[in-house]
């Protein structure tokens, strides 16, 4: 019990260092700011050694971030564990050819792409980064452009995000698809 009582505390300390915007970008949402976390230096080497953690656990090899959050996470962890870091990014974005999956947003389509020379194989562990889990949509498609395009197989791969949003269901759709899911704090119905 001591153990999980610490962690439990840890996490509850990161949690409490995430800003809740009402009403941003639109009235009725409840926007989780990470720029507070990245603020407080105790607070974001925390969240980095718990999800460096996560990814020693997984055993991972290979790390891509999610465009742009996902960078600011996933790249000092990546150094830490002396793994390669690939970039997922909005089209136009990267210098050489690419390929791509398009995904729905709530008011919209968007794409992600990743370079078609990142060397990504089939036997890789690879964790897909990025700072927030709400519907699971980024996540997904960048985990399905990942395993249709290099070959990856799901149980190979590991999303992970610092914060997640269950009442939005984002976990459970990435579970129910045959991949992993790990976050460091949750906010329900809050």
């Amino acid at each position: 019990m001591g153990n999980n009582f610490k962690v439990k505390n840890e996490m509850n300390d990161i949690k409490k260092h995430i800003r809740t915007v009402p009403d941003f970008p639109i009235k009725g949402i409840q926007f989780r700011d990470i720029t507070s976390l990245l603020e407080n230096t105790k607070a974001f080497n925390k969240a980095l050694i718990e999800m460096t953690a996560h990814c020693m656990m997984f055993n991972a090899n290979k790390m891509i971030g999610i465009e742009s959050r996902g960078f600011i996470f996933g790249s000092p962890i990546a150094r830490d564990m002396e793994i390669p870091f690939y970039l997922a990014r909005k089209p136009g974005k990267l210098p050489n050819e690419t390929v791509s999956r398009s995904y729905k947003l709530e008011y919209g389509e968007a794409e992600l792409h990743i370079q078609k020379n990142s060397k990504l194989t089939g036997y890789d562990k690879i964790v897909i980064i990025d700072d927030l889990i709400a519907t699971g949509g980024t996540a997904l498609a960048c985990a399905d452009l990942v395993r249709e395009e290099f070959f990856v197989p799901k149980e190979n791969i590991m999303i992970l995000a610092v914060i997640d949003l269950p009442d939005l269901g984002g976990s459970s759709v990435i579970r129910d698809n045959g991949y992993h899911v790990e976050s460091l704090v949750e906010f329900e119905g809050e």
